[in-house]
């Protein structure tokens, strides 16, 4: 829980410091500009106060790795996809964006603070413990981090612990292991599809290179 808080302080931060005109720059996340993503963020926060807020009272179905399911890449006929850049739009201007990421997110912060982590939700028709639901969103968090960031080579990375935990899920949710070589962001970056692996990277794959990318859904 104290990694949920700590990636997910340094997401806010970072979108708190933004620029008003890098909002309109392209995030990692394809097809998305980073007002975009902030949006997707805003949503991302009221689900997880929804969330705490939705106990359940039978045996956990999931845990934080397999909350994530591995799907296709997006195709962008999803209508939420679609919705998102409408929405975010509808904003108007950064601050009010900035604004709303702000009042929901600390709110999200300060419930999961509060939770019990032995605590059972439900979410997504699963069952979880409150502590693996805020495990698994450090993986949310750390790759909308580095797609926040992605344009934007002199702003803050994740946390290093939280590039570390998401790395280790991603290989668990994907039944794999990347090179050592690889640094925790690459290997999240590689893994996921938000970047192309080089020629020797893509050696140093063998087997793995043909099965990416690992999208998480």
């Amino acid at each position: 829980m104290d990694l949920f808080s700590r990636s997910w302080t340094a997401l806010r931060t970072a979108v708190a410091e933004l620029p008003d005109e890098d909002f309109e720059r392209p995030s990692g996340c394809g097809g998305w500009l980073i007002r975009d993503l902030v949006c997707h963020l805003v949503i991302d926060a009221q689900d997880v106060l929804i969330t705490l807020v939705t106990p359940a009272d039978t045996e956990p179905t999931a845990d934080a790795v397999t909350y994530w399911k591995l799907v296709e890449p997006p195709t962008g006929e999803d209508p939420l996809d679609a919705l998102i850049p409408r929405l975010a739009a509808a904003y108007g201007e950064p601050r009010l964006l900035k604004f709303h990421l702000d009042d929901v997110g600390s709110a999200a912060g300060r419930a999961a603070e509060l939770a019990d982590p032995a605590a059972r939700v439900g979410t997504r028709d699963e069952v979880l413990t409150v502590g693996d639901y805020l495990s698994a969103y450090v993986v949310e968090w750390t790759l909308h981090h580095l797609d926040l960031i992605a344009p934007l080579p002199a702003a803050a990375e994740p946390p290093a612990e939280a590039l570390a935990a998401a790395r280790a899920s991603l290989e668990k949710i994907a039944g794999i292991a990347f090179p050592a070589a690889f640094s925790d962001r690459d290997a999240l970056l590689i893994g996921t599809g938000r970047r192309m692996p080089t020629d020797v990277e893509e050696a140093a794959l063998g087997d793995v290179a043909a099965r990416l990318p690992f999208v998480l859904g």
